[in-house]
C-alpha cells in the first residue's frame, strides 16, 4: 500500500479492553491516536478547554492544585441526570478539541501507515462511517462489568450508569467490520490481534 494508510476506527464498552488491543496494535506497527489520552490533555490546567467545563460544572471539579478532578466531574456526569444533558454538555466541550488534535496527530503518519483511531463514543457520535474499518473489541456483558469494578474507584449503581451511558453491545456490532473477542486471557487477545493486524497492515 503507497499514500494513505489505513484509518481504523477502534472501539468498544467501558473494560473491554481497548487500550491493550491499542498498545498490541501500537508494537506492530500502527500509529494509535487514543481519544480519551487526547481528552486529558485538552483539559489540562491553562487550556480553553479546562475553563469551559470549570464554567459549565463550577470549581467543585477542579482538585486543590487546580486540575480536573475526573472523580468528582464523573460523578456529577453519570449521577441522576436522566436527560444525559450533563454528558453532552461536557462532550460539547472536549470532542471538538480532541478531534481537531487527533487530525493533526494523524497528518504526521507516514505514507501508507495504519493509522487506529481509538474512540470509545464512536458509535454515540456517529464517526463510524468517517474510517475505512471500524474495529469493536467485544466482551460478555458479565465479564466486562466483572473488569470495571475490579478496576475499583466505582460501586456497583456508578458502574452499572458508566456501562448505560455508551451504546449497546448490540449497536456496536452492528457498527464493526471486524470485531476482536476479549473473553479469553492475554495469550488469546494476543492471537486475535495478530490476526487483526493481518486483515489491516499494508504487508
Amino acid at each position: 500500500m503507497t499514500g494513505r494508510g489505513r484509518r481504523v476506527g477502534l472501539t468498544g464498552g467501558i473494560a473491554s479492553g481497548k487500550s491493550t488491543v491499542a498498545t498490541l496494535l501500537a508494537e506492530r506497527g500502527a500509529l494509535v491516536v487514543d481519544a480519551d489520552v487526547l481528552a486529558r490533555e485538552v483539559v489540562e490546567p491553562g487550556t480553553p478547554g479546562l475553563a469551559a467545563v470549570v464554567d459549565r460544572f463550577g470549581p467543585g471539579v477542579l482538585t486543590p492544585d487546580g486540575r480536573l478532578d475526573r472523580a468528582a466531574l464523573g460523578r456529577l456526569v453519570f449521577s441522576d441526570d436522566a436527560s444525559g444533558a450533563a454528558r453532552r454538555d461536557l462532550e460539547a466541550v472536549v470532542h471538538p478539541s480532541v478531534r481537531a488534535r487527533a487530525a493533526e496527530l494523524e497528518a504526521a503518519a507516514d505514507p501508507g501507515q495504519v493509522v487506529v483511531h481509538v474512540i470509545p463514543l464512536l458509535v454515540e457520535t456517529g464517526q463510524a462511517g468517517t474510517f475505512d474499518l471500524v474495529v469493536v473489541v467485544d466482551v460478555d456483558e458479565a465479564v466486562q462489568r466483572a473488569r470495571l469494578l475490579a478496576r475499583g474507584g466505582l460501586d456497583e449503581r456508578e458502574a452499572d450508569a458508566r456501562i448505560a451511558a455508551q451504546a449497546s453491545r448490540a449497536e456496536r456490532l452492528a457498527a464493526a467490520d471486524l470485531v476482536v473477542d476479549n473473553d479469553g486471557d492475554r495469550d488469546d487477545l494476543v492471537r486475535h490481534v495478530d490476526e487483526l493486524w493481518a486483515r489491516i497492515s499494508p504487508s
